[in-house]
């Protein structure tokens, strides 16, 4: 059975993806620090797959620590590399934070890569990497810009440092996955997205805002040249998000990558503004929310969704689910969490 290290794995998109994983007969080892996330999502994975993965809570900034890892797992073939901060407000904020959080990790983690006679890297990256594109849908071509947050640049740095590294690593493959929106939850309600404190992302804000936890939904800004004058994304389901990243890795492992550092664009090629995605959760939770259109946040893109036409064709991977499903999903996980 091929082990496979999933760092961030409890978090959203890293339990959905350890799921996937499990459910194509991998062994999942699991990092996680536990600061954005709870050790009883093991629970929610073994409920789903039948099978508990290994789990070692470890803060990756811990080189030490890191070091031991590898050291004992020596027959690890592959790492999907969740664990990051990744809100852009806070970025903005507090911007040490978050180069030290999610470019020392990930450079302690391709140390020990570096060490073993090869191995697959799959990397969380995202569409923030191309600021405001200058064209529509993005395309894995379109230019790399100034970041519009620190968030941002950390994903630029991280993808230049692999790139860096595959050149001069012959046994190290690695895919940049950058994906756009990411909502929804399993369809079991078992497992979904958990922030703690307050929402960073829209979807759990609404969802926590329609079953009581928050006063309002705040809209940050109806002034942007689209069609409603709010910021527009591109949201797809988690559970494809999760199963794109087990196609990922498949192809490194048998060797069907083009070259040993690829980028792939994962989003379902459709934007939703803020609005039609409040407007999906009215229509399919029967719910009226409660929000309030207030100033523009600072490092927020005014539109950004994927071309798909390269992840499709050349990965072999599309999306299956609409974005009513995955609000529906999405809010049956915030009534499950509640009950």
């Amino acid at each position: 059975m091929v082990k496979i290290l999933v760092t961030g794995g409890l978090g959203f998109i890293g339990s959905h993806t350890v799921v996937e994983l499990q459910n194509e007969g991998y062994e999942v080892v699991i990092i996680d620090d536990l600061s954005n996330s709870s050790e009883k999502v093991l629970d929610g994975i073994a409920a789903i797959t039948g099978k508990t993965p290994i789990f070692e809570k470890l803060d990756l900034k811990e080189k030490v620590g890191v070091k031991a890892f590898f050291a004992k797992h020596v027959d690890i073939k592959g790492v999907i590399h969740f664990a990051a901060s990744k809100a852009v407000g806070e970025s903005v904020k507090e911007p040490l934070l978050y180069y030290e959080n999610n470019i020392c990790t990930l450079v302690y983690i391709l140390k020990e890569l570096k060490k073993l006679p090869e191995a697959s890297f799959i990397f969380s990256s995202s569409c923030t990497v191309y600021g405001q594109a200058d064209e529509l849908p993005i395309t894995e071509n379109a230019p790399v810009k100034q970041a519009e947050s620190p968030y941002g640049n950390t994903k630029q740095i991280g993808e230049e440092i692999i790139k860096d590294t595959c050149k001069v690593v012959s046994g190290l493959k690695a895919i940049a996955l950058r994906y756009f929106n990411p909502i929804g939850a399993h369809e079991s309600s078992k497992i979904g997205e958990l922030p703690t404190g307050v929402p960073q992302n829209l979807v759990p804000f609404i969802t926590q805002t329609a079953i009581g936890l928050r006063h309002e939904l705040s809209v940050f800004g109806d002034d942007y040249p689209t069609p409603d004058g709010t910021c527009v994304r591109d949201y797809i389901h988690v559970v494809d998000l999760a199963k794109a990243h087990v196609v990922a890795l498949g192809r490194l492992l048998k060797g069907n990558n083009k070259s040993n550092y690829e980028t792939f664009n994962l989003g379902t090629g459709k934007g939703s503004s803020v609005l039609e995605v409040v407007q999906s959760f009215e229509r399919v939770s029967g719910k009226k929310l409660n929000y309030k259109i207030v100033d523009r946040r600072e490092g927020d893109v005014i539109s950004a969704y994927a071309d798909t036409n390269k992840a499709n064709n050349d990965l072999g991977w599309k999306t299956q689910f609409s974005l009513d499903e995955a609000m529906l999903s999405a809010w049956n996980w915030e009534k499950k969490v509640r009950s």
